[in-house]
C-alpha cells in the first residue's frame, strides 16, 4: 500500500499514517507511487524512488532515547536538555535548524517503540492535537519517525512552570487567582470538547503557567496523550500500551476507572479535583494508595473543600461537589458551565466587575 503526505505530496510505503518529514497525514493513492514534487526537497535515498519508513522490531536502545542531548535528531532539531521524563516518553528542549525555532520534542520511551499500541497512541495524539489551535491549550506542531525507529512529537516550548511545582512552592492559592487559571483551562477545555477530544488525563503536572509580559501567569493545558476522539468507537479505548494506565489514579473519574465511554464531564470532574488541590493543597478522597483513592471515588463523596479552607465562600464548595458528583448526569454539563459556576460563587454584588468580566470573556475566547 502506498500512501502520500497531503503538505509535501512525498510518496510511502508500508503503514505509516503521518508523514517523517512534517509531521501531516498520508492519504492512500491508487497506482504506482509518485515521486515528490518538483522543488521539493525529496525523502528517498539515493537509490530508491519511495522511502520506505523503517519499522525497526527492537526499536532504538535505552541510551538512544534518554541521552540525546546536544545530539541532532532527525537530522532537523539539535537538542539542546533534557526537560523530564514520563512513563511513556522522554522530554527535551530542542532547536528546529530549518527555522531557528525553540520547542519541545516528546520521544516515545525506548520500552514502548515497538508496542503497537503505544505508537498507535502517539500517532492518535498526533492527529488530535495538531487540530489544537488556542491560547490554553498546547498544540503537536509535527509528528516523526526516525530511520532508526525513534518516534517523537514535537511541541511549541512553553517557557514557565509547572502548576504541580507552583503548588508545592506556594501551596494553597488564593480563591481568585486559583480561580482565573481554572476559568483558563476551562477555555483551553472548551475548545479541545468543540473538537471532539476528550483529555483524559487532567492533573497540576499537565499544566503549564506561563508568564506573560505584564507578568500574569497564562495557564495552558498540555500533553493531549491519553486525548480520545469522542466520536470514535470502543476500539479506540482499548489503545493501551503494556503496564500503562489510562489516566492518572488521583484525578481519574468514576466512569473512566470503570472503563466506560467518556464525554466532557469526565474532564469536569478532573479539573474540579485540580481545582480542589490548588485551593487547598489535599485531595478529596481519602485514601493511603491511589488506588484506596480510586475506590472512594467510586463509594463515597469528596471531603467538603471548607474543612480545609473554612474561609472559602459556601458557593464554592458546591459547585466542586457538583463537579465530583460520581453520576456524569449530576455534573455541569460542559466545562463552561463549570467556569461559569466558579466565577459566579466568588462573585460578590459591590465588587468590581471588570476582574470577572474578563473570567468571562476568556470563556468565550
Amino acid at each position: 500500500m502506498s500512501r502520500r503526505c497531503v503538505r509535501c505530496q512525498t510518496v510511502y510505503d508500508g503503514d505509516a499514517r503521518f508523514c517523517p518529514r512534517d509531521g501531516s497525514p498520508l492519504v492512500e493513492i491508487a497506482g504506482a507511487p509518485r515521486p515528490p514534487a518538483a522543488g521539493k526537497r525529496s525523502a528517498t535515498t539515493a537509490k530508491t524512488a519511495v522511502r520506505k519508513v523503517v519499522k525497526g522490531t527492537r526499536g532504538p536502545g535505552l541510551d538512544a532515547a534518554a541521552t540525546l542531548s546536544d545530539q541532532i535528531l532527525d537530522r532537523r532539531y539539535q537538542v539542546r536538555r533534557r526537560l523530564g521524563e514520563g512513563g511513556m516518553s522522554f522530554v527535551y528542549e530542542a532547536a528546529d535548524i530549518t527555522t531557528g525555532e525553540t520547542v519541545a520534542v516528546k520521544v516515545l520511551s525506548p520500552k514502548l517503540a515497538s508496542d503497537r499500541n503505544a505508537v498507535e497512541r502517539l500517532r492518535r495524539e498526533a492527529g488530535l492535537a495538531m487540530r489544537l489551535n488556542h491560547p490554553h491549550a498546547c498544540p503537536i506542531i509535527r509528528f516523526g519517525e526516525t530511520e532508526e525507529g525513534m518516534i517523537y512529537l514535537v511541541m511549541p516550548y512553553l517557557e514557565g512552570e509547572l502548576l504541580s511545582d507552583r503548588e508545592a512552592r506556594v501551596g494553597p492559592m488564593d480563591a481568585r487567582v486559583g480561580i482565573e487559571l481554572l476559568v483558563q483551562m476551562c477555555a483551553g477545555l472548551h475548545h479541545a470538547h468543540g473538537l471532539h477530544i476528550i483529555h483524559r488525563d487532567l492533573k497540576p503536572e499537565n499544566v503549564m503557567l506561563v508568564r506573560e509580559p505584564d507578568g500574569s501567569d497564562r495557564a495552558v493545558v498540555m500533553d493531549f496523550g491519553l486525548a480520545k476522539d469522542k466520536r470514535l468507537g470502543a476500539g479506540a479505548q482499548k489503545l493501551t500500551a503494556t503496564g500503562i494506565v489510562l489516566g492518572t489514579p488521583e484525578f481519574m473519574s468514576p466512569e473512566q476507572v470503570r472503563g466506560r465511554e467518556l464525554d466532557p464531564r469526565s474532564d469536569v470532574y478532573a479539573l474540579a479535583i485540580v481545582a480542589f488541590e490548588m485551593l487547598t493543597g489535599q485531595l478529596p478522597f481519602d485514601g493511603r494508595t491511589p488506588q484506596e483513592m480510586m475506590v472512594a471515588r467510586l463509594r463515597g463523596t469528596p471531603v467538603p473543600l471548607r474543612r480545609y479552607r473554612p474561609e472559602l465562600p459556601v458557593a464554592l464548595e458546591r459547585v466542586l461537589a457538583r463537579a465530583m458528583d460520581v453520576t456524569p448526569e449530576e455534573r455541569y454539563a460542559d466545562v463552561l458551565q463549570f467556569g461559569e459556576a466558579l466565577t459566579a460563587s466568588i462573585e460578590e454584588p459591590t465588587a468590581e466587575g471588570g476582574f470577572f468580566a474578563r473570567l468571562r470573556n476568556t470563556l468565550r475566547r
